[in-house]
């Protein structure tokens, strides 16, 4: 016989429905739980030596909700012992289930790292998304955004981070990563992230935000000449470029003439579409919080990145995914 839950004994009171409880019960019925933790089963620890492992679900909730919330893995642990919610959502119960340790949670994170699984839940995610008609491949627009990293050296190792560059943007010097991504030109949903050191220029890396199927690609002025590279050229499949025009040239268009008017709507139309790429920043900046690099060195933060457009996939397309659900329930 099961034993009572002490969070959980019946005679509660029913909890608010607050709107992290809210997020968070969302988030439970539309990610897509068995396939990502096939994914991470053929690699976990089979518990034949020392203590019995966590589950993999219950260590995925919880590096997901270091994510969502922007918690370091001290802090995820504490958390855990503070907050019913989380520990309800992870599937752990204080009277009778241990609470996975900061060392748990960062073995956890290497085992993901170690074998590229975000790549693998972004490929995933996305033939879900795709089958379900919201990834339609038509078109891709393309951007990238600096992350700044620490530039202190008041640390252990007294230096910065080697694999971390400055660069210039505007009048202000950043230091640190960017994140170039592709996405899906009509739904705005992520289907390629590329990492580079912040002092890589974005046309450089255009041809690695392509999935290969796209007609048409939308990009900023930061991206004039790439069809001139030669990674673009040497590729078999060769989309339609629609590169915004520069500012200083769009603002000395004469609206008045029929030329220039016409331009300045196909730029309009332009900048329609690519809005759609800074969504995904917006998401995982705004609604998750991530401002900065949390690590040293491009892999681990790379691999946090990845999945942050993972999760954000799911936090835009979760309505479309929820109706669905319920569609399927009637």
């Amino acid at each position: 016989m099961n034993q009572i839950s002490l969070h959980q004994t019946g005679f509660e009171i029913s909890p608010k429905q607050t709107r992290k409880r809210v997020f968070l019960n969302e988030m439970q019925r539309v990610i897509p739980w068995d396939a990502f933790i096939a994914l991470i089963s053929a690699h976990a620890p089979d518990g034949k030596n020392g203590r019995p492992p966590f589950a993999v679900d219950i260590m995925l909730k919880v590096h997901f909700m270091q994510q969502w919330f922007g918690l370091s893995d001290p802090a995820m642990e504490e958390a855990l012992h503070d907050t019913p919610l989380y520990r309800e959502f992870a599937g752990l119960d204080m009277g009778i289930t241990r609470i996975p340790d900061e060392t748990t949670i960062l073995r956890f994170r290497h085992l993901l790292e170690t074998h590229g699984i975000a790549q693998q839940m972004l490929a995933t995610l996305n033939t879900t998304l795709s089958q379900a008609g919201l990834i339609l491949k038509a078109g891709t627009a393309v951007d990238a955004t600096l992350i700044p990293a620490p530039s202190s050296t008041k640390n252990g190792s007294g230096s910065r981070d080697p694999e971390m560059k400055s660069t210039k943007k505007g009048n202000n010097y950043y230091f640190g990563m960017k994140a170039h991504i592709g996405v899906d030109a009509e739904s705005g949903l992520v289907h390629t992230v590329h990492t580079t050191a912040a002092n890589a220029h974005d046309v450089t890396q255009a041809h690695e935000l392509l999935h290969g199927e796209e007609t048409a690609v939308f990009a900023d002025s930061g991206y004039r000449g790439v069809t001139e590279r030669e990674e673009v050229k040497d590729q078999v499949h060769q989309p339609e470029w629609h590169i915004a025009m520069m500012p200083s040239k769009r603002k000395a268009l004469n609206k008045s003439t029929p030329s220039d008017a016409t331009l300045e709507k196909l730029e309009k139309l332009k900048a329609h579409i690519r809005a759609k790429v800074e969504h995904p920043f917006r998401v995982i900046k705004c609604q998750f919080g991530y401002r900065k690099t949390r690590y040293r060195g491009l892999a681990k933060n790379a691999m946090q990145i990845c999945t942050l457009f993972v999760l954000s996939n799911i936090w835009m397309a979760r309505h479309a995914l929820l109706s669905q659900k319920r569609g399927f329930a009637g």
